[in-house]
């Protein structure tokens, strides 16, 4: 997968995971982790599904209809190129953070709802549910930050409420962010995942 990564200063902080929205790239979200935590790893990656000549991570059948097949099996790709990554950076696997926006967001939460250990925890920009009636791995133990806008008309708020029970049912210990905003990602947003990270 096309990534960038950059080492941090300090081995003991997590390694950022950043994934991009829908026609994004992996230098988009490189700002934030750095506002988040300029110390830390920094794992950026390219979706490898192409709608319309935009990037993205797993291809969609409309507006908020995933692909279920294809989210599967990109969900898995993304998973072992972790593997991969880790050791060829040589970090700490169990270590990963994922930031994650929109599209970006839906694959870092497809990640914990298929793989217990794949992911440490993650700070989901505006995600959705990626699927339902699936059972959960036990997530006891990570930690996800959700932010979420009132009025995104991308993602309804029982969106964002449905995500928060399915993973705390499995375990998850999960904050939620509320912005009286629409889809777009804020940096009042941003800061409030640097501070819930700092309590963790």
């Amino acid at each position: 997968m096309k990534h960038i990564f950059n080492k941090g200063k300090d081995a003991s902080k997590p390694t950022f995971l950043l994934l991009h929205g829908t026609g994004g790239t992996e230098l988009d979200l490189l700002p934030i982790a750095g506002q988040i935590d300029d110390q830390a790893n920094v794992l950026s990656v390219r979706g490898n599904v192409s709608e319309n000549g935009m990037p993205r991570f797993f291809k969609r059948l409309a507006e908020g209809v995933f692909d279920e097949e294809d989210l599967i099996f990109r969900t898995k790709e993304l998973h072992d190129f972790l593997d991969e990554a880790a050791e060829k950076y040589e970090f700490d696997r169990n270590n990963i953070i994922a930031i994650g926006y929109s599209n970006g967001a839906n694959i870092a939460a497809s990640l914990m709802f298929h793989y217990q250990d794949s992911l440490k925890g993650g700070i989901l920009h505006h995600p959705m549910v990626p699927r339902r009636g699936i059972e959960l791995p036990d997530l006891t133990g990570k930690n996800v930050f959700i932010t979420a806008g009132t009025n995104d008309p991308i993602c309804p708020a029982s969106e964002t409420e449905d995500l928060q029970a399915l993973l705390q049912s499995a375990g998850a210990d999960v904050t939620v962010h509320w912005e009286q905003n629409g889809h777009q990602l804020t940096f009042t947003e941003v800061a409030a995942a640097k501070e819930w990270l700092a309590t963790k």
